[in-house]
């Protein structure tokens, strides 16, 4: 049995079909399995279904699929990095199903694990769970998840050996272990082959039986995985408002405590975690870290969070599937998040990732982590660039979770969410008034007797 090919078009010959689903590993850009990629590309096989993590930026990854026309519909958990996408799923040229991202590796999981369906809690009340059905377990409810099973599947190795045992990269491992997993044939693609043997028993993450085909890859771009250095972020990038709110947020740590930060502003928690605590941060593709960690202005968590930026040597840090990374996350493993928000509601539902008819980035990991994690902490700006207010009675945007904040931290104030629904001002920044804070809500709110009020800064004297 040879299951080496010489090249990605060869490994893809005679398994495309016009209307099939291919399914490719990868997050964000990290991971993917560029050369067959290409390979699909050239082919010009059309009304693809394509299933993955994202999809792809405009000219990488799956990006120029789409320029093609080839792809009819996306299976995807956040695509806000592709322009092209957004454009033409909001000029219905392109049917779309957004899936949370834990829900994802483990429909895909379960695809390859022979497991037709599982209930999981995560987009319970929300726009992704209307239509399917709801069970009730121990006084709560979840929502029924079908697997996904894919005509094909590609995914991209650090190493592998002529059996077609394959060997991940520390986050490069992400989704690729589900989705070689759930191919009715599967093609992997690495940047070493190596003769069988030459690999450590041990350490293989994706055994042999599920790959069908191996291939060499010609050349990677490896467009994310550059060393950064003390400085790299250049001048301009730090901002005085969002540190002190990232300052804050990070009062809210605790010595030992597991820690999931979003994207924008909770990125930057990191850099405030106060001396002596040891916090370890959990990230979605895979990763567990513990403090201290790297300068901040030695990498880009944005560029991390979205897959497009690698730390590697975090002190005590282990590496891990998607799927490993989302148990987690369901588990009640984790002990807090740190969330960014669009809207959030006095009692406390979370709206944070689609503005209907205008912008479509898709749940990523927010709503395994909003209703798994022990406790959520929105960080965000107190109103929109319009100036409308964003803590509102009601979400009017499509829910991330339903009741879910603890704690509303905002360039203005601190609000805590009550028991019974209702907030609570329980600080203000410096230089805001109770007053300035009541025009900028769009609800009511209890203001603590124990308020505590920052005196602005006084300038210095000239």
């Amino acid at each position: 049995m040879n299951k080496v090919y010489a090249a990605s078009d060869a490994a893809l010959d005679g398994l495309l079909f016009d209307g099939m689903t291919v399914a490719a590993g990868g997050f964000g850009l990290c991971g993917i399995p560029e050369n067959l990629i290409e390979a699909l590309l050239r082919a010009g096989t059309r009304d693809l279904t394509i299933v993955g993590n994202n999809a792809g930026v405009d000219d990488f990854g799956m990006g120029p699929l789409l320029k093609t026309r080839q792809v009819k519909k996306v299976v995807a958990s956040y695509v806000g990095e592709n322009k092209e996408f957004e454009r033409q799923v909001l000029a219905g040229e392109l049917e779309l199903e957004l899936v949370p991202q834990g829900t994802l590796a483990e429909r895909l999981r379960a695809g390859g694990a022979g497991i037709p369906g599982f209930y999981t809690r995560t987009a319970y009340g929300t726009r992704l769970a209307e239509g399917k059905e709801i069970r009730e377990f121990e006084g709560r409810e979840y929502v029924l998840e079908p697997a996904i099973k894919a005509d094909v599947a590609i995914v991209k190795a650090w190493k592998g050996d002529r059996a077609g045992n394959l060997v991940f990269r520390k986050t490069a491992r992400n989704f690729n272990p589900m989705i070689a997993t759930c191919g009715r044939v599967t093609v992997a693609e690495v940047e070493e082959l190596v003769e069988v043997g030459e690999l450590d028993p041990d350490q293989i993450h994706t055994p042999g039986i599920y790959v069908d085909r191996i291939v060499q890859g010609a050349g990677y771009q490896k467009r994310i995985e550059f060393r950064t250095t003390a400085g790299s972020g250049g001048p301009g990038k730090t901002d005085p408002l969002r540190e002190r709110m990232a300052r804050r947020a990070a009062q809210e740590l605790r010595n030992g405590y597991y820690v999931n930060l979003g994207i924008g502003i909770p990125t930057l928690v990191a850099n405030h975690i106060p001396a002596g605590m040891e916090v370890t941060l959990q990230s979605e593709n895979g990763l567990l870290g513990i403090g201290p960690f790297p300068p901040a202005d030695a990498v880009d968590p944005d560029l991390i969070n979205a897959g497009k930026q690698t730390i590697t040597s975090i002190p005590g840090s282990s590496f891990f599937s998607s799927a490993d990374s989302f148990a987690m996350i369901r588990g009640g493993h984790v002990d807090l998040s740190i969330l960014g928000g669009l809207e959030v509601s006095e009692n406390g539902d979370l709206a944070n990732w689609m503005v209907p008819g205008r912008m479509v980035k898709g749940p990523g990991g927010a709503m395994d982590l909003v209703s798994g994690v022990g406790r959520v902490i929105v960080l965000m700006e107190h109103t929109a660039r319009d100036g409308t207010p964003k803590i509102l009675p009601r979400c009017s945007l499509p829910l991330t979770g339903k009741g879910v904040v603890e704690t509303i931290i905002t360039d203005l104030c601190v609000f805590t969410v009550n028991s019974g629904g209702g907030l609570t001002l329980i600080e203000l920044q410096p230089g805001v008034s109770v007053d300035e804070v009541r025009s900028k809500t769009g609800c009511g709110f209890f203001v603590s007797p124990g308020l505590v009020a920052h005196p602005a800064a006084t300038p210095a004297c000239c």
